[in-house]
């Protein structure tokens, strides 16, 4: 009997797991009133024994529980809890890959350099088992990003419960992501070259290309535009401002050059996105009004008399020099490590920043950095109702334990298919 157990239960996860994703929630129909939590409203405001209520998928009523209004709908009881905005993970290639080891399932960077038209949100898998993971942890909305090359493609900005990346999508194409030349490079070692950092040689090089290609892009712009020129046309958004130019580059004369030079060439809305020693050139990035997508804090500094503890404290510094300051996700194992989202911008709140500082990173200021701070990234009136409860403070994985979420007035499913899956054959054979 045990031996027939497992094997049934192998088999009903196996095919289980192959014939279905997490089922998205359908489009919100009641009113909810949550009563009595402690809303952190995501702009650095708190609001001790809140009300909070939305219907149509949008916040109808954001403030005291005190206050004689009736409530809407159903009535949560939140109290001695907490709710927070949807939290937004910038820069992240979630969903355009599943399993890093196998090349098929891979579809964030493309063959070629120079690759403005290439639209990351087509490639959108919003059936991917690992998008499924963030929700638990309150991570709700992401920026997808593509990877390689010079300049990647655009990004778009998604919430994390939808069937197809036309459902998802909360803004398409954002922005032009592109990769700054290494003002250093390292020898290849396996030839016999010197291993050590060095003047990278063809960075000027690279540079000179780089202003070549949006100098013909101008030209094609201002023709008419014969034969037509995809690449060259997928510009037109970062040089009339209405998209962002994100530009991935670390060092003090890499972002130095980058805003230089973009400027330059016209581009009006630059994002500095990882950012390392940004703080070093912190008057110029403000003096141009530059956001900054910071990566993750916990890595070594950059240079060998840089205090240790500098990267945990870059939030600190920038956002007091009066820089906006996002956190995103770029790095080792990213699409896992996303989920931890909100524990990473607690490191930045342990090292100065505070807790609802840390917090706006990745709620208010990465909406803003977005460009979707009208639709979502705080408590407010008016927005989308992407909000969850949690037991205790969400930047503490220990206290981070969701009760409740919603994206769009929808209440979602905490669970993984795979665990659903396992309560219903555990419940099917518990008195077997």
């Amino acid at each position: 009997m045990k031996i027939k157990y497992i094997y049934n239960l192998l088999c009903f996860l196996f095919i289980g797991n192959i014939i279905a994703q997490q089922t998205p929630a359908p489009k919100q129909t009641q009113a909810y009133s949550i009563e009595g939590a402690t809303a952190h409203l995501g702009n650095g405001e708190v609001i001790e024994n809140s009300l909070i209520m939305f219907s149509d998928g949008k916040f109808k009523f954001v403030g005291s529980a005190n206050m004689r209004i009736a409530r809407m709908g159903t009535v949560i009881n939140a109290k001695g809890k907490h709710v927070y905005p949807g939290l937004i993970a910038a820069n992240t290639s979630l969903g355009l890959a599943e399993i890093d080891a196998v090349r098929a399932t891979r579809d964030f960077d493309e063959v070629g350099s120079m690759l403005p038209h290439i639209r990351s949100i087509i490639a959108y898998n919003a059936e991917s088992k690992v998008v499924e993971t963030m929700r638990p942890n309150g991570v709700l909305m992401a920026q997808i990003a593509p990877r390689g090359g010079v300049i990647s493609g655009t990004s778009s900005v998604v919430q994390l419960d939808a069937w197809n990346w036309e459902d998802a999508t909360i803004k398409t194409d954002d922005g032009v992501h592109m990769n700054w030349p290494q003002v250093f490079s390292r020898g290849r070692w396996w030839m016999g070259e010197d291993p050590g950092l060095k003047p990278n040689k063809n960075y000027q090089k690279s540079i000179d290309n780089l202003k070549e290609f949006f100098a013909n892009a101008k030209s094609y712009l201002a023709s008419n535009k014969t034969p037509k020129n995809l690449p060259y046309e997928a510009l037109q958004g970062v040089l009339n401002g209405s998209q962002r130019m994100f530009v991935h580059v670390s060092g003090e004369k890499g972002i130095t050059d980058a805003v230089n030079i973009y400027k330059e060439l016209g581009v009006k809305n630059i994002v500095i996105v990882r950012g390392q020693e940004a703080e070093k050139v912190a008057d110029l990035l403000k003096a141009n009004n530059v956001p900054v997508i910071l990566e993750r804090a916990h890595r070594l500094p950059n240079g060998e008399d840089t205090d240790y503890d500098r990267p945990y404290r870059a939030a600190k510094i920038l956002t007091d020099a009066g820089i906006l300051v996002g956190l995103g996700m770029e790095g080792d194992m990213e699409r896992m490590s996303t989920r931890n989202l909100p524990f990473y911008a607690g490191t930045y709140a342990a090292y100065g920043l505070g807790k609802e500082k840390a917090l706006q990173l990745i709620t208010q200021n990465n909406a803003k950095i977005l460009n979707v701070d009208n639709k979502v990234g705080t408590l407010e009136v008016g927005k989308d109702a992407t909000l969850f409860i949690s037991e205790g403070d969400a930047l503490d994985m220990r206290t981070n334990i969701l009760t409740a979420a919603f994206i769009q007035g929808r209440k979602i499913s905490l669970e993984s298919h795979q665990t659903k899956l396992w309560k219903r054959y555990a419940n099917k054979y518990k008195n077997k």
